[in-house]
């Protein structure tokens, strides 16, 4: 029944970003184009708003970190350096019943999640005991893995019951199954063994969403890079790629950030910007697309503080989405197992969407992989020299440093922030039957911060209510309303997150006062109109996130 809630849930959400103009299916009118999306008026002010949001965590409040806007188009041979053209792949499987196509390793993760929710019926005790022990084995060598996977599968008795209890719980079977299979997963997709993935699928019973079959194809590697004509002429062009991720530009602009603007290690470049994938398979709505968004900041660092910096940008990042409001639980930590090429520690802030913890921000140590392959696919030096004093009283010279980088899906943050708002309430009384819906926005990521009502469309109402959405409209986004009952505009406004509603009436024209109306408890009461702006200030403040 919950699980059934939450698709609800979900498709109400999209319903309502459709409906009140956050977020619409791109080229809608000629059928759409799969996995693409246009962000409406007021979807485009709440993006907005998160952008800002992050760019004065991340560089304002922040003196060693700068941001910059680096280019889409750029050189080809970059995406050779950075691994992209060679390894920027996803295991794809098609089942020849439905016609449809996947991501193998995302079937297997269904699978998983699938076994592992037996978990939720162990005591409380065993769920901790068999947490730690999950992640004893997921810890283990590649070679480990390996050897204790079959004792673990074919014999009962390994664990001792008095140490590891829950393997006398009734669903322990299903839950084993489902560590095996993760320890399996990952060791195939390590060795890049796309026949081990056919097999596990197959051995595992997987079936297609859609056909309710298991008639796969093999497995194989599908590149995920857009590629396009650079030049006038078709014969004469270069093929060029649509960037897959905006870190590369950062990378190739380190010494241009570092040189022109006097930076001094540990510092950091920030950049927002679109990014572009073939994606195997896109779905949940604007959770994976082809044309996405991104907010990273590479934070580049002396060799061996990596690991002190990679733990305080994991912490940092958190505190950043939990001042939002979100509840503690929404949010979890998950350290990757199989660690990209370029990476020695990798982690994921996943929130808990309708459809399970999906990751919105990845935290990775990126060693100084990235520039010292560009220093060698360019042939310029990417390196800093550090004229402060280690421990020994010695310069530390010169080096080419480590890299932190965070990086968010701005899409992904935007779907987190509408699913965590959306609230349909049910008012009703003995007398009669009312609801409505909300959007529980924080109120400096809101679309509109103020909306204005004339009481009606006469006596000068409509006039001394313009005259103050002209003051306010300096400082704040506003939206004038006149039509329809008072009521009807407080529920508008209630469903796009508006914060406040000022009513302009007949005692305003006597004694500049005004009622306003708050947004979560429907409270009301009477202010004056030149306290507005402080009033209204406080609460949309940026300062209530950062600080």
């Amino acid at each position: 029944m919950a699980q059934k809630n939450n698709d609800e849930q979900f498709k109400n959400v999209i319903s309502h970003a459709k409906e009140y103009g956050f977020v619409f299916q791109s080229s809608e009118i000629y059928d759409g184009l799969s996995a693409v999306y246009d962000y409406g008026q007021l979807g485009a002010e709440l993006k907005n708003n998160i952008k800002s949001y992050w760019w004065k965590a991340m560089v304002q409040m922040h003196e060693n970190i700068v941001g910059i806007d680096s280019a889409i188009f750029m050189h080809p041979k970059i995406w050779k350096a950075s691994g992209h053209v060679d390894g920027f792949n996803d295991p794809m499987i098609d089942n020849k019943d439905s016609n449809k196509r996947y991501r193998a390793d995302q079937l297997l993760e269904n699978k998983i999640d699938e076994l592992y929710s037996e978990v939720a019926g162990f005591s409380d005790e065993n769920k901790t005991k068999f947490g730690n022990f999950k992640a004893e084995i997921l810890g283990l060598s590649d070679e480990g893995q390996a050897s204790w996977i079959p004792n673990f599968i074919d014999k009962e008795d390994i664990l001792n019951e008095a140490e590891y209890p829950f393997v006398n719980e009734a669903s322990w079977r299903f839950v084993k199954k489902g560590l095996a299979l993760e320890v399996e997963m990952n060791l195939a997709l390590k060795a890049e063994d796309l026949g081990r993935l056919k097999d596990l699928i197959v051995d595992y019973k997987v079936i297609c969403p859609i056909s309710k079959t298991s008639n796969w194809t093999d497995v194989r590697q599908f590149n995920l890079m857009f590629s396009t004509q650079f030049g006038a002429m078709a014969e004469g062009s270069d093929e060029v790629y649509l960037r897959p991720e905006t870190a590369q530009g950062i990378f190739v602009n380190f010494l241009n950030v570092q040189k022109s603007g006097r930076m001094k290690i540990p510092f950091g470049i920030a950049q927002i910007g679109k990014a572009f994938r073939n994606e195997v398979i896109a779905r949940q709505f604007i959770m994976r697309m082809r044309e996405f968004e991104q907010m990273e900041m590479q934070f580049f660092v002396r060799p061996g503080e990596d690991k002190k910096w990679f733990e305080y940008w994991k912490e940092a990042r958190l505190k950043w989405h939990k001042a939002l409001g979100t509840p503690d639980d929404k949010y979890r930590f998950h350290d990757h197992v199989k660690l990209a090429h370029y990476a020695n520690a990798a982690t994921d802030i996943e929130f808990e969407f309708p459809f399970g913890f999906k990751e919105v921000e990845g935290i990775h140590s990126r060693t100084d992989f990235d520039l010292t392959q560009h220093q060698e696919f360019s042939g310029k030096k990417m390196q800093y020299f550090d004229n402060d004093l280690n421990e020994d009283g010695k310069p530390y010279g010169n080096y080419v440093p480590y890299v932190i980088e965070t990086s968010i899906g701005l899409d992904r943050m935007f779907l987190l922030t509408m699913i965590n708002a959306f609230e349909e309430q049910d008012l009703s009384t003995d007398d009669k039957q009312d609801s409505r819906t909300l959007l529980r926005l924080h109120p400096a990521l809101a679309p509109y911060k103020v909306a204005v009502f004339p009481l009606t469309k006469k006596d000068g109402l409509p006039e001394k209510a313009r005259e103050i959405m002209d003051t306010l409209k300096f400082d704040f986004n506003c939206i004038y309303e006149e039509k329809d009952a008072i009521g009807k505009r407080y529920r508008r406004q209630d469903a796009i997150g508006t914060p406040f509603c000022l009513t302009i009436d007949h005692q305003s024209l006597e004694d500049n006062t005004v009622t306003i109306r708050h947004r979560d408890s429907m409270e009301q009461e009477r202010v004056a109109i030149a306290d507005l702006s402080s009033i209204i200030g406080k609460a949309v403040s940026w300062k209530n996130l950062l600080a």
